[in-house]
């Protein structure tokens, strides 16, 4: 009998890695700026998803949690990356900046130049097609610092492209009433 339950686990879960891989690997490489990382990161969260899968299996998005625990990785390697680089820099060691090889941003580049932070919440609502409260409880913030996120991330994504993506003034939804958008810098002054 654990050998058929064991096994139908296998198929279960080989299902779920299917099903889910190419749009968590799509947001996560979104998310991190970083399609390499993003690989490491989900490999990571899809083997610790297989070593619980009979509790993870039973939740009601087993994708959120793949995806969180990713995240968290990510946001971990992150830091120490940061850290290292400090050492680094007290130690002297010369930092070679790559310039761009086109002045021209596109969307990828602008991403990787917003706060991990707004990268993050920005890749959750948009491109997940998560709500606001959904972020909120994935990032482990209120949802007002989400909106908050949400809001400056899409400021300085509009800024960092540039007037030629004309990007339109939308709602922050949960933030603006119906109908409503919210009013640029120029208009709050």
């Amino acid at each position: 009998m654990d050998v058929l339950r064991g096994s139908r686990q296998a198929v279960d879960f080989d299902e779920f890695y299917l099903a889910t891989r190419g749009r968590l690997l799509g947001q996560l490489t979104a998310m991190t700026a970083d399609p390499e990382q993003a690989a490491d990161v989900l490999q990571e969260g899809y083997v610790r998803a297989w070593q619980a899968w009979p509790r993870v299996s039973r939740l009601d998005d087993p994708t959120a949690w793949v995806r969180k625990v990713s995240w968290r990785l990510a946001v971990s390697q992150h830091r120490r990356s940061l850290v290292a680089a400090r050492v680094r820099h007290r130690l002297g060691a010369a930092e070679h900046a790559v310039a761009p090889a086109d002045t021209a941003m596109d969307v990828q580049e602008a991403l990787r130049r917003l706060p991990v932070a707004h990268r993050q919440v920005l890749v959750m609502h948009e491109l997940c097609g998560m709500t606001v409260q959904e972020v909120a409880d994935a990032a482990g913030v209120p949802s007002g610092t989400v909106k908050s996120r949400l809001f400056r991330a899409r400021a300085a994504l509009a800024e960092l492209l540039g007037p030629e993506y004309d990007v339109p003034a939308e709602p922050v939804p949960d933030l603006a009433g119906p109908g409503q958008r919210i009013a640029s810098k120029e208009e709050r002054r």
